[in-house]
């Protein structure tokens, strides 16, 4: 029997939606890393005027625009540690094509439309892996509407602020999902550095549902995200 491998996927993006950080794992059912890639796009990540790192002072501190130095330092940092190495998008795909011929992996992300669109952008090929799954999609179909995924939402008061129109909906993102997944609400925020969110919170997303799914499941369950299916109004009661 043919064995699946999985390429995981995450980038972190500029303000002209290219990928500037980009890392990916591929693993087996059980969950072992047979190779992973972790590099910062050269010509992206070096051009720091052009294509600044993502920032939007409405969001939370870390994305503030005062912060871009310290996320500079701390990329340059990995640079210097052999964390990240700079490639080029040409080396990219070299080795994302060698990953397709050795091991054929099914494709997935945690929001698998945006890193597929940002690589697009980019000139980086994912398009090479026909198979493929959001991993958002698959963990919230599979836990995200669960009363007991809501009762961990609930228990932790993890719920979204309201909007000013007053809709309020509960997260499913990749770390309260992990957090749930591992069974431990002290888990911190993402770091938001592609590797090390595959590493500490979407990879152990993913051994989880490979526990209990199929392939054919993975493949067949897309769920489109849309906010009002997760409207605390209608999934909490009063008591």
């Amino acid at each position: 029997m043919k064995k699946d491998y999985f390429l995981l996927v995450d980038t972190e993006t500029t303000m002209n939606e290219m990928v500037a950080d980009f890392a990916a794992t591929i693993s087996d059912r059980k969950g072992n890393i047979v190779t992973q890639c972790a590099v910062l796009i050269h010509g992206i990540y070096t051009d720091r005027n052009d294509s600044p790192l993502f920032y939007c002072d409405g969001m939370s501190d870390l994305w503030n625009k005062e912060t871009l130095d310290s996320r500079y330092a701390s990329y340059d940092n990995m640079l210097h540690n052999g964390i990240r190495m700079l490639a080029s998008i040409h080396a990219l795909n070299n080795w994302l094509m060698m990953a397709k011929a050795q091991y054929d992996p099914i494709l997935t992300a945690y929001n698998l439309p945006f890193d597929v669109g940002k690589c697009r952008n980019t000139g980086i090929n994912l398009d090479v892996f026909t198979k493929r799954f959001c991993l958002w999609s698959a963990c919230v179909t599979a836990y995200g509407t669960s009363r007991k995924y809501r009762q961990f939402v609930l228990d932790n008061h993890l719920f979204n602020q309201a909007t000013r129109l007053g809709n309020m909906t509960y997260p499913t993102n990749a770390e309260v999902m992990a957090r749930f997944i591992l069974g431990d609400v002290t888990i911190p925020d993402e770091p938001h550095t592609a590797l090390e969110d595959i590493l500490g919170y979407e990879k152990p997303i993913l051994d989880k549902l490979l526990k209990s799914k199929s392939v054919k499941w993975l493949l067949n369950e897309p769920l489109a995200y849309n906010w009002r299916s997760f409207q605390v109004r209608d999934h909490f009661k009063p008591r």
